[in-house]
């Protein structure tokens, strides 16, 4: 890799994994392979359009598999790869630091809000 091209690629990545289709699929990825409308059901309310560009992504940067099954019609089904499961730890922190400070980011969104309702 050049050197010119890290920071670009490091953009992208960290535009990447912290899109937050990308945290819930990830996380939704962590319990198994899914099939694609499997994994739009558990994932909703995201979009099949917003779905499909995130998985490619997801697949493009070697964290998500996507396997073509043998069955008639054809289904694809969808795992983490290694480097995915590693990505799906620092998911995990993510979404438990959200769950531990939730009410706290709340109080802090609506004493914003009343702020600049105020001003």
């Amino acid at each position: 890799m050049m050197q010119d091209d890290y920071p670009a690629l490091t953009l992208e990545i960290m535009d990447l994994v912290g899109d937050k289709w990308t945290l819930l699929l990830v996380y939704t990825l962590g319990d198994g392979p899914l099939r694609f409308s499997e994994l739009r059901r558990r994932a909703m309310p995201i979009s099949q359009k917003m779905l499909a560009q995130t998985l490619r992504g997801l697949e493009r940067h070697g964290m998500v598999d996507r396997t073509v099954l043998p069955t008639a019609p054809p289904q694809v089904e969808y795992a983490l790869t290694d480097l995915g499961q590693t990505f799906l730890s620092a998911a995990r922190v993510i979404c438990q630091w959200t769950k531990d400070n939730l009410a706290e980011l709340q109080e802090a969104r609506s004493r914003f809000d009343a702020q600049r309702l105020a001003a």
